[in-house]
């Protein structure tokens, strides 16, 4: 509301408290400006609760999402607005339709990021598409990240979702100490990195590991690298025997290197992605991906499948790989014009700098456009 001021008129900005469902992903977090506006409002984004004390803040551990139960809503006065983007994997149909009836009978709107349209998580897509169901179109507003998934979400449910691109996930200050790396040159180490990690059901990594393991031997100075999670490799509940013993028995042949550790804290994440030339996707299914834009931001090259949407999020060199159809002959071709390739150019700094505020710009328009 204006209010007087000698001769002139001050604005008092407003505030826009936002249910971010989670709060704490690097995604959100990368959705606040590095620039403030003035003549923007100002967007809060509540802290996630405590799944064991609601009345805290969780900290580190935001699952499962407090903020999703409908009595969290209705006995939560001090926000505007629900922004729901990742975490409602475990939900029913019919949970997700109370969650929506609290926010409509406490007045606030529900504004859902389209992230995946087919859940990585899931084997197979019946849960995910009813969860859809019900979230789609009792949206207040819709946003997705590139012109095909968009695409999708009209001709399956009939709406429009705003394209907003994924923002950086590296953060700032190890993009500007990593963008002084050397480009590869002619005769330099060619090292091809897939991370299988605690496998998801979207991730199908041995039919691509055997293809790649033949396709580097073709090419002087490449190395295979392999990641993956103590608990997929080793001993524990994910315990993937066939893709265990085909990766010891390769590594011991000389076929590949093996790193078997633990969950990797961000710094060496960053340093593990940045020493890879090339980064494969080995998914079967999905819809878009966080993995892809950290390459982007630290200029490893991606090799990703046909699947999804990951060709409109940058620049990857493309192979076949869709459920069960998976060509090997497209992988070789991917990886040896990656090969042949000069080494991608980082997204710069300054470019994530602006693409960070521009979309934070749109964000605090898209809050004060429904709440109106």
């Amino acid at each position: 509301m204006p209010h007087a001021h000698g001769d002139e008129q001050i604005t008092e900005r407003r505030t826009i408290r936002v249910a971010s469902v989670p709060s704490s992903h690097v995604y959100v977090q990368h959705l606040a400006p590095i620039a403030d506006v003035q003549e923007l409002p100002r967007v809060e984004r509540l802290p996630d609760p405590d799944p064991d004390d609601p009345d805290r803040p969780a900290g580190a551990r935001w699952w499962p999402p407090t903020m999703l139960e409908p009595d969290w809503v209705r006995a939560h006065p001090g926000f505007d607005l629900m922004h729901l983007q990742f975490g409602f994997d475990a939900r029913t149909p019919a949970q997700l339709a109370e969650l929506v009836h609290a926010l409509r009978e406490t007045g606030r709107p529900l504004v859902y990021t389209v992230h995946d349209l087919r859940n990585p998580h899931h084997p197979t897509r019946h849960a995910h598409d009813a969860q859809l169901d019900v979230l789609i179109p009792a949206a207040d507003a819709l946003v997705t990240l590139t012109p095909g998934a968009a695409a999708e979400i009209r001709r399956r449910w009939g709406v429009e979702a705003r394209v907003l691109p994924h923002p950086h996930v590296v953060d700032l200050e190890t993009m500007r100490r990593m963008a002084g790396r050397r480009p590869r040159a002619r005769g330099d180490e060619f090292r091809v990195g897939v991370h299988v990690k605690s496998l998801r059901a979207s991730m199908n990594p041995l039919p691509v590991l055997r293809v790649l393991a033949g396709a580097i031997r073709e090419l002087p100075g490449a190395v295979l690298q392999v990641n993956g999670h103590t608990d997929v490799l080793r001993a524990g509940d994910r315990y993937e025997r066939s893709l265990a013993e085909f990766l010891h028995g390769a590594a011991a042949a000389g076929l590949l290197e093996l790193h078997v550790h633990d969950f990797l804290a961000d710094d060496a994440l960053w340093a593990y992605l940045a020493s890879l030339d090339v980064s494969v996707l080995p998914y079967r299914f999905g819809t878009h991906s966080g993995w892809l834009e950290a390459c982007r931001d630290l200029g490893t090259a991606v090799i990703a499948p046909d699947c999804g949407y990951y060709r409109e999020q940058g620049p990857v060199l493309e192979y076949r790989n869709r459920d069960d159809d998976f060509d090997a002959a497209s992988l070789r071709d991917a990886v040896r014009r990656a090969y042949e390739a000069p080494s991608p150019t980082p997204l710069s700094v300054e470019e994530r700098i602006a693409q960070r505020d521009s979309i934070a710009r749109a964000h605090a328009l898209l809050y004060e456009e429904v709440l109106r």
